[in-house]
């Protein structure tokens, strides 16, 4: 249990109200309970303000208290990040090395490195200071893994895949495998050797259950900071840079470059060979076909900027709708 007034310390927020309240804990704003804080980061919840149960809220705007006990700060949403990570459970781990972990006496581990049980770690891996392993984990040769990372359970690193330091890779992700690449001939597919590897930058989130081709010649990279949520495919030789965000389902085709800090909805995504500016936004379901300069958000199926993407639509449900009126005039004219 912490005070407002620790937590607003914390968040480096200011007080309204009682310092000393008693907080245990951080819930939702429409379903706020007694002795837990809560946040409001956009408009649409401000209507719960003036209702919530909870004891607390974290608000930008002090007239949004209207007599309630807070804390006041420029940015609501990343207090609650602090908030969250200090009522944060602490789930036990396994530390050190299980004794049914296969290790390959070539394989260098750093200080403090815990590895779970039936893990496989092959020949001339390298795995930084105090970085987890999980269980049921395959590590393959020359696989190097920066310090302080974590990686969960049933995860695959194939041959020579780079993982940079404070990491986090979530279960079920395979990194560094061939990626989907054949010529054919006289309608037989032959197989493209795939030479290359995967570089991961450092303080990358890789989702659940994410796939990362490696490269046919050069490498697949994905720079620092980014963060993958469940379900991502990134094909070979692609370029993502740093910062970029990721939701579910985002699929990049083989050898397309995205620049820095772009984001990109669920399930949006790129063919291959096209470059992606930095600062794009791909809004839900969206489809690069073709290189975007970068700085604007995007829309549609091929991709569009969305005012342009707006236009078009307008232009289509009008065009149905005078499709109506002429058929219901040639309806009276025939009759």
């Amino acid at each position: 249990m912490s005070t407002l007034q620790e937590l607003a310390d914390l968040v480096e927020g200011t007080v309204v109200g009682d310092s000393s309240l008693p907080i245990n804990g951080v819930s939702t704003i429409q379903e706020g309970k007694p002795n837990t804080i809560t946040f409001i980061a956009q408009d649409k919840y401000q209507k719960y303000a003036s209702s919530t149960t909870a004891s607390a809220i974290i608000v930008a705007d002090k007239a949004l208290l209207n007599g309630k006990d807070g804390i006041l700060l420029d940015s609501p949403q990343e207090a609650i990040a602090k908030v969250l990570n200090h009522f944060a459970p602490a789930y036990s781990r396994f530390e050190g090395i299980h004794q049914t972990a296969q290790i390959d006496s070539s394989a260098k581990l750093g200080n403090n490195v815990s590895i779970g049980p039936n893990t496989v770690i092959d020949q001339n891996v390298i795995i930084g200071d105090h970085t987890t392993i999980g269980a049921n984990n395959v590590i393959n040769s020359g696989v190097k893994i920066g310090a302080n990372s974590t990686l969960d359970h049933n995860i695959h690193l194939f041959h020579n895949s780079v993982i940079g330091k404070r990491c986090i890779i979530h279960s079920g992700a395979v990194i560094g495998v061939d990626g989907f690449g054949f010529t054919t001939t006289n309608d037989f597919h032959i197989k493209m050797p795939h030479n290359g590897k995967v570089i991961i930058g450092n303080d990358v989130e890789i989702g659940a259950n994410c796939t990362i081709d490696r490269g046919t010649i050069g490498d697949t990279t994905i720079g620092d900071f980014c963060k993958f949520d469940n379900g991502v495919q990134i094909a070979h030789n692609v370029s993502i840079g740093r910062g970029c965000l990721f939701a579910g389902h985002v699929t990049i085709a083989g050898s397309t470059k995205v620049g820095e800090f772009c984001m990109f909805g669920g399930q949006a995504g790129a063919i291959d060979h096209v470059n992606i500016g930095a600062r794009s936004i791909l809004a839900c379901y969206t489809a690069a076909t073709k290189d975007l300069s970068g700085g604007k958000i995007y829309s549609g199926a091929p991709a569009r900027e969305i005012k342009e993407k707006n236009r078009r639509d307008a232009v289509y449900l009008e065009v149905q709708y005078l499709k109506k009126r002429l058929k219901k005039l040639e309806s009276q004219l025939l009759n």
